[in-house]
C-alpha cells in the first residue's frame, strides 16, 4: 500500500505563513497600543509565548507580565491559567490559541479549587480561610452592620471641618476677630487631621484598629465638649486642632476596614457608601448646624454633636470587632529540588516585609484554577488584614514543564530590613500576627462576647516610628501620588467653597441669606454627593468589569482611571460655573447647582482615587490611605484656608473659581499618562524596593 505524498501541502503552508506575516505587519500602530482583547485571542495560535506591547492602552513590563495589582477577577470557560496576581512569562512553543500559557490543574489534582461566588463567574480575591472567623467569612449581616456603624461615625467625622460654616460671623463677632481668622480654625483642624493620621494609623497596625477607634471617639468628645466652652479664640483654635487629631481616625482606617471584611468585587461600592458618608457629612452637617446656629448659637454644635458622638460610640462598641486577619497560607511540604532563581513575584511576596535568613518557602496545593503554586509567604502587616504575599512563581522565562518540575524550595534569601521581624520571631516561634490568627483559627465559634474586647494585645512587633515614617515614603510611588493629588482636590475643594460659602451668601452686597438659609445650600451639594455615589461605584464597576472581559478575564487597577474623564468634566464645570455665577449675582439657584455639580465631581474622584490606590498596592494600602490624607490636609487644606478669604476679597470670586477649575483639569490630565505607564510603574516601584528599607 503507497503511502499518499504529503510535500505538496508544504507551498500551501508557506503561502499561509507569508500571508499571515504580510498581515501582521499591516497592522496598525493603534492595534499593537491597544493589543488584543479575549474576543480575538484564539487567533493568535502561532507563538504562546509572546507578549504584547500593550493591552486595552497600558503598556505591559519589558520583562515580566508579574504585576502587583494584576488580578484574575473573572473567570472563563477557556481556561484559568493565572495567578490571583500575575501571568508567568513562557518562552516554550505551543499551539494553543489562547494568549496565556495552559492550565496546569491536571499536575496538581488533589488540590482544592479555588474559591469561587456562587455562580462561579468570579474568583473571590481575597482568597478566604476556611474558619468561620475569618472576618471575609462572616455573615452579611455583620459585616453590613459595621460598615453602617463605621459610615455614621464617619458621616459625623466629616461633617467637622465645615461644621462652622454657617457661623463664621457669629463667631468672628463674639471673639472680635476677622472672619480670615475664623477660617483658620477650619484649616488648622485640618492639619490636626493630617498629623492625626500619622498618630493613629501605625497604632492601629500594632495594636489593631478596634482600640484606635474606641478612643478615636472617646477624644472626640472630649474635644466637642473643649470647644463650646472655650472662653477665646485661642482656646477654640487649639481644641480643633485636638478635635481633628481624634477625628482622623475616620479618614485613615475605614477604607481598610472594608477591604478586610469585603472581596474585590464587592469593595467599590462599599467603598463609595463610605465616601458618600464621609462626603456627605460635610454637607449634611453644616446644614444641621446652620438651624442650631441661628436658634441657639455656636456653642450648642459641639454640645449636639459630642452627644451623637457618644451613640456612635456605642454602636462602634457593639458591631465593630477587630477585622485584621493573616492571610499567609499555611504550606504543605514536598520535596523538591530547589530552584535557583528568586522570581519577580518573590521580590513581591518577600520584598515589603522581608524574610528571615535561612527559612525556606517550600511548595504548598496548586490550586485548580489560578494554576498557582501557593507558597509560604512572608507575614504582611498593615491596615489591610487580607494583605498576602505573592505566590512564587516558575523562572521567568523557562519552558512550562520545566517550571512545574522546578517550583519547590527556593533558596534562603536574607532579610534586606535587618529591623524587620514580620517572618518569624528569633527564637523560632510564630510572628504576632500569627499567633493572634491562629488562636482564632483554631477555635470553631467564637461568643459575641469575645468581639466585645476593646483590644486583643498587639500583634505586630514593628517599631512604631519606622511604621510612622512609611506613609511618606510612598510619596514615590506613582499610583500612590496620583491618588493623592486626585484625593486632595476632591475633597479639598468642598472645604474651600465651606470656607467662603459664609462670605458669599451672607454678604449684604450678594445674597444677604441667614445662618438657616446659608445651612440650606448645602442640600445641593448633599444631592451631587448622592449621584456621585451612584456612579462611582455602580458605573465604575460595569466599566471594570467590561474592561477585564476585553483583557481575557485579567483586571489591571489603571481601569479605574477611565473615570478620569467624568471627574474632570464635572469639578471643572461646578468650580468655574459657580464663580461666575456668583460674580455676576445670578439667582441663588445658579450657583448652588453648581455647588451640587462640584460636590457630584468631588465624589466620583475621591471614590476612584482611593480604589485605584488600594487595588494597586494592596500590601501597602494602610499607609498610602494616610499619605491620601496627610497630603488632603496639609497640602490643600491648610494651605488654602490660609489665604482663599483674602483671595476672593482682592480678585473676586470669579477669578479665583476659574483659576481653580484650571488647576483641577491640568492636574487630571497626567490620569493619561497615568492609565498607560501605570504598570510599568508599579513593576518599577517592586525593583526599587523603596518600602522594604522601612
Amino acid at each position: 500500500m503507497t503511502i499518499p505524498e504529503t510535500q505538496p501541502a508544504a507551498p500551501a503552508a508557506q503561502s499561509l505563513n507569508d500571508s499571515n506575516n504580510e498581515k501582521s505587519q499591516s497592522t496598525s500602530w493603534w492595534k499593537k497600543l491597544l493589543g488584543s482583547s479575549s474576543d480575538d485571542a484564539n487567533s493568535n495560535v502561532d507563538d504562546i509565548g509572546y507578549r504584547p506591547r500593550a493591552t486595552l492602552g497600558i503598556l505591559s513590563d519589558r520583562e515580566t507580565d508579574e504585576v502587583p495589582g494584576t488580578v484574575l477577577l473573572l473567570s472563563s470557560n477557556r481556561n484559568e491559567p493565572l495567578g490571583l496576581r500575575h501571568q508567568p512569562q513562557r518562552t516554550s512553543a505551543s499551539s494553543l490559541p489562547a494568549p496565556y500559557p495552559p492550565s496546569r490543574s491536571s499536575s496538581r489534582a488533589s488540590a482544592p479549587p479555588t474559591k469561587k461566588t456562587a455562580n462561579g463567574k468570579i474568583v473571590l480575591e481575597p482568597q478566604p480561610d476556611d474558619s468561620m472567623n475569618d472576618p471575609l467569612n462572616w455573615p452579611v449581616w455583620r459585616r453590613d452592620a459595621a460598615l453602617i456603624s463605621l459610615g455614621f461615625y464617619c458621616l459625623m467625622g466629616g461633617g467637622m471641618t465645615p461644621v462652622l460654616a454657617a457661623g463664621f460671623n457669629q463667631v468672628s463677632s463674639d471673639f472680635g476677630v476677622s472672619t480670615q481668622k475664623v477660617a483658620y480654625t477650619t484649616g488648622l483642624y485640618m492639619m490636626g487631621l493630617g498629623i492625626g493620621s500619622v498618630i493613629m494609623s501605625p497604632t492601629a497596625i500594632l495594636w489593631g484598629k478596634r482600640p484606635v477607634y474606641l478612643l478615636g471617639a472617646t477624644l472626640f468628645i472630649l474635644s466637642a465638649v473643649w470647644c463650646a466652652l472655650s472662653p477665646n479664640y485661642p482656646s477654640l483654635v487649639v481644641a480643633r486642632i485636638f478635635q481633628g487629631i481624634a477625628v482622623s481616625t475616620v479618614e485613615c482606617l475605614p477604607s481598610a476596614t472594608i477591604a478586610e471584611i469585603y472581596f474585590l468585587h464587592e469593595r467599590a461600592y462599599r467603598v463609595g457608601i463610605y465616601t458618600l458618608l464621609l462626603l456627605g457629612g460635610k454637607n449634611l452637617v453644616p446644614l444641621v448646624s446652620a438651624a442650631i446656629i441661628e436658634s441657639l448659637g455656636w456653642r450648642w454644635v459641639f454640645w449636639i454633636v459630642s452627644i451623637i458622638v457618644g451613640a456612635c460610640l456605642i454602636l462602634i462598641f457593639l458591631f465593630v470587632p477587630e477585622t485584621f486577619w493573616d492571610r499567609t497560607p499555611r504550606p504543605r511540604r514536598h520535596h523538591k529540588r530547589p530552584n535557583i532563581y528568586r522570581s519577580v513575584s518573590d521580590m513581591v511576596s518577600h520584598g515589603f516585609r522581608g524574610r528571615a535568613a535561612g527559612t525556606r518557602n517550600e511548595e504548598a496545593p496548586h490550586t485548580e484554577d489560578t494554576g498557582d503554586s501557593m507558597l509560604h509567604k512572608s507575614h504582611k502587616k498593615g491596615h489591610v488584614g487580607f494583605v498576602d504575599g505573592e505566590p512564587e512563581k516558575e523562572q521567568l522565562g523557562e519552558p512550562e514543564s520545566e517550571a512545574i518540575q522546578q517550583q519547590g524550595k527556593v533558596p534562603p534569601v536574607a532579610d534586606e530590613s535587618g529591623a524587620r521581624s514580620e517572618s518569624l520571631e528569633p527564637t523560632g516561634g510564630l510572628s504576632l500576627t500569627l499567633q493572634y490568627t491562629n488562636r482564632l483559627r483554631e477555635r470553631s465559634s467564637i461568643p459575641f462576647t469575645h468581639y466585645l474586647r476593646p483590644w486583643n494585645g498587639r500583634i505586630s512587633q514593628d517599631r512604631w516610628l519606622r511604621v510612622a515614617a512609611r506613609p511618606f515614603i510612598l510619596f514615590a510611588y506613582p499610583a500612590v501620588l496620583w491618588s493623592t493629588v486626585v484625593y486632595s482636590l476632591s475633597v479639598g475643594w468642598l472645604i474651600v467653597l465651606s470656607e467662603l460659602v459664609s462670605h458669599i451668601y451672607q454678604g449684604r452686597e450678594n445674597y444677604n441669606f441667614t445662618p438657616l438659609q446659608t445651612g440650606l445650600v448645602y442640600i445641593s451639594p448633599f444631592v451631587g454627593g448622592l449621584l456621585g455615589t451612584a456612579v462611582a461605584g455602580k458605573i465604575s464597576d460595569i466599566i471594570v468589569r467590561y474592561l477585564t472581559r476585553r483583557n481575557g478575564g485579567v483586571y489591571e487597577p489603571e481601569f479605574r482611571l477611565v473615570m478620569a474623564v467624568p471627574i474632570a468634566l464635572a469639578t471643572t464645570i461646578g468650580l468655574m460655573g459657580f464663580g461666575w455665577s456668583a460674580q455676576e449675582k445670578d439667582n441663588w439657584i445658579v450657583p448652588t447647582i453648581f455647588f451640587g455639580v462640584v460636590s457630584f465631581g468631588c465624589c466620583l474622584g475621591s471614590t476612584t482615587s482611593i480604589t485605584f490606590c488600594v487595588d494597586s498596592y494592596r500590601q501597602y494600602a494602610g499607609e498610602a490611605l494616610v499619605t491620601l490624607n496627610w497630603s488632603k490636609n496639609v497640602f490643600h487644606g491648610l494651605i488654602f484656608s490660609l489665604f482663599v478669604v483674602d483671595w476672593v476679597e482682592a480678585d473676586g470670586v470669579r477669578t479665583v473659581f476659574v483659576a481653580l477649575g484650571v488647576i483641577q483639569m491640568v492636574l487630571l490630565l497626567f490620569s493619561i499618562p497615568m492609565y498607560i505607564y501605570g504598570k510599568r510603574a508599579r513593576m518599577w516601584t517592586v525593583r526599587k524596593r523603596l518600602m522594604e528599607r522601612f
